[in-house]
């Protein structure tokens, strides 16, 4: 993965743009969310998230945050969770499946996943551009019935490390 991309993806988690990847920027992302779709926390799909949000921080903690401060510095994720990406992103993302359960059920998931509109809801409120959030919705419906489903998520969340643009 080219230096560009590892930027990318490190400022992806790093919500808040302090320059580390912590409990907190996971927290950010959860908050980012129910305000798009007008979610409160104390709701059942609220705390599914946070606590999707919590067992993602702490499997992203346990593969890059080498030194057991509690922050995943641009260092640590370099050489800890991209090389762990490369070698198994399968495991990676799987570590994301909660959130984006969670996330999902936010955005009004059923059984079959939920529609191009609210998935392109879900990654500007992460943060991504309107074209870039676009263009992976796209990817994310290979099928073209307009649906997402978890297991697409997962799977394009896996991509969206390990695949060269």
């Amino acid at each position: 993965m080219d230096e560009r991309r590892i930027a990318d993806r490190f400022a992806g988690f790093d919500q808040d743009g302090n320059g580390y990847i912590d409990r907190e920027d996971f927290y950010v992302a959860a908050k980012a969310l129910l305000a798009e779709f007008s979610t409160t926390a104390r709701c059942d799909k609220g705390q599914a998230l946070f606590a999707g949000a919590e067992a993602f921080w702490q499997g992203m903690a346990g593969i890059a945050d080498v030194d057991g401060d509690q922050r995943v510095t641009r260092g640590e994720f370099v050489t800890g969770a991209v090389k762990r990406l490369r070698d198994s992103p399968e495991r990676f993302a799987e570590i994301a499946r909660p959130f984006l359960r969670a996330g999902l059920a936010v955005a009004g998931a059923d059984e079959t996943g939920v529609g191009s509109e609210a998935a392109r809801r879900v990654l500007k409120a992460l943060g991504a551009a309107d074209d870039a959030a676009q263009e992976a919705v796209a990817a994310l419906d290979a099928d073209g019935d307009g649906r997402i489903s978890e297991d697409d998520a997962v799977q394009g969340f896996a991509r969206y490390f390990t695949v060269p643009e």
